[in-house]
């Protein structure tokens, strides 16, 4: 659709469509409580800030903002595959969801005057070399004080639907040495650098490269930040799994959509179904991967 048929038939009570960074259209849900953006392409949340605060998500400078790229920050949706695909290293990692054009299904506002997006994504927009399987993906996106993200997957095949998943999310913060990630403890954890297992002891903190896998955890964790003076809770469903990430200095060097000196402001605690948590759908069957986002 084009912006005058998007902003007619779902605009409307803080909802608008415009053109976004590389001509993408965005979609902009505000309201008193709060204000997220979001990138059809990729279905990509860009932004949250609640009222009156300072923005909770993270966007890298040199992000690439092109159909055929992933955009850096914010919160890619990381599906059929979360990393490289299992058998062919020239498929994109991470899965094609996030370089994909997802379509508006419906938008609104409740109410409670929490504002929502719906998304769609099937097999028919993606080409059949990544995934010949029948799907149906929605991603729901609601705005309030808190910002809830929810992957819907549904087999609309007739064989069972393998896949892995992440919302892989990117936080803002002061600096990653005023930072502590609190949740995981006592938690079985790969430290995927060195092809480790180990089980957490107390909280996270930050001095070199972290790339971490968790596992049977449930339960909220939290990013505590001294500089910003806030405490961000995570909490999510239909997730076992979760992955905390910072790339340090020297891969950040590497990465050419990642500023060299970003790794200080941001710290990734993405929401999954990785490795011991890939999930498999029988046909007619639905998961829902979803995420609560606060601020204290």
């Amino acid at each position: 659709m084009d912006l005058e048929t998007l902003n007619s038939r779902f605009g409307g009570d803080g909802i608008s469509f415009s053109v976004g960074p590389g001509n993408l259209t965005v979609a902009r849900l505000e309201n008193e409580l709060g204000m997220a953006e979001l990138a059809l392409h990729g279905g990509h949340v860009m932004s949250f800030v609640p009222g009156g605060g300072a923005p909770v998500l993270w966007m890298s400078r040199e992000s690439w903002f092109a159909a055929d790229k992933p955009i850096r920050g914010g919160i890619p949706v990381c599906w059929p595959w979360f990393g490289a695909h299992p058998t062919n290293a020239q498929f994109p990692s991470h899965g094609f969801a996030r370089i994909s054009e997802w379509q508006v299904k419906s938008a609104g506002k409740t109410a409670d005057q929490v504002s929502w997006l719906e998304l769609g994504l099937t097999e028919r927009q993606v080409a059949k070399s990544f995934f010949p399987q029948p799907f149906d993906l929605r991603l729901r996106v609601e705005v309030s004080d808190v910002l809830s993200v929810a992957l819907r997957i549904e087999n609309t095949g007739d064989e069972h639907l393998n896949f892995s998943a992440a919302l892989h999310s990117y936080f803002n913060i002061s600096d990653i040495g005023n930072i502590a990630v609190v949740g995981f403890d006592g938690k079985p954890c790969l430290d995927t650098l060195d092809n480790t297992r180990h089980v957490q002891s107390g909280s996270l903190k930050f001095e070199r490269e972290t790339d971490l896998v968790f596992f049977d955890c449930e339960e909220d964790c939290f990013i505590e930040d001294s500089g910003l003076k806030r405490r961000i809770r995570i909490a999510k469903s239909g997730s076992s799994s979760a992955v905390v990430w910072n790339p340090w200095s020297d891969k950040a060097g590497r990465m050419p959509d990642f500023g060299n000196d970003e790794y200080r402001s941001m710290v990734c605690v993405e929401t999954t179904n990785a490795l011991d948590d890939a999930r498999t759908l029988a046909p007619g069957k639905r998961h829902t991967l979803g995420v609560v986002i606060g601020v204290a």
